[in-house]
């Protein structure tokens, strides 16, 4: 039996499939609902989706809030980040360098993100890490690949 692959999902990436959930995002929440990939989570990324869902512009009721928590964090296995954490290559975003923490702890196969931050690190992450970091398409492409 083939083990899912480990993979880290950027706040954005799960705004997208939670609250959208259309074309790409949706086939990624698909994904994680059928078992086909394993997203992980740590303290501060699921501290960071709760403060993003709670953001004015999505107009979410906190009973919305927990739906869509509901829909993810039941599929997602939680890393504990060691103290100090890993090293990963620096970041001009701060709040993007959980993400790559919880990568490395994690021992993901992939960082998906839309953020150009993280993507622009996708060389030197992987040199260091073994973790690629990529967007939807592209993760979405290696898991159609046998």
């Amino acid at each position: 039996m083939i083990r899912p692959m480990r993979v880290v999902l950027d706040t954005n990436v799960v705004l997208s499939a939670l609250i959208f959930g259309g074309g790409q995002s949706g086939r990624l929440r698909l994904g994680w609902q059928q078992g086909a990939f394993v997203p992980l989570v740590s303290t501060a990324s699921v501290q960071e989706l709760v403060r993003v869902l709670a953001y004015p512009k999505f107009r979410l009721s906190k009973s919305e809030q927990n739906e869509l928590l509901a829909d993810y964090l039941p599929y997602a296995q939680t890393v504990r980040i060691p103290q100090p954490p890993p090293t990963v290559p620096e970041c001009r975003d701060p709040l993007d360098v959980p993400f790559m923490h919880l990568a490395v702890a994690g021992k993901a196969h992939a960082l998906v993100s839309g953020d150009k931050d993280l993507l622009v690190l996708s060389d030197a992450f992987k040199q260091a890490n073994g973790c690629l970091i990529v967007t939807i398409d592209t993760f979405l492409k290696l898991q159609e690949t046998p």
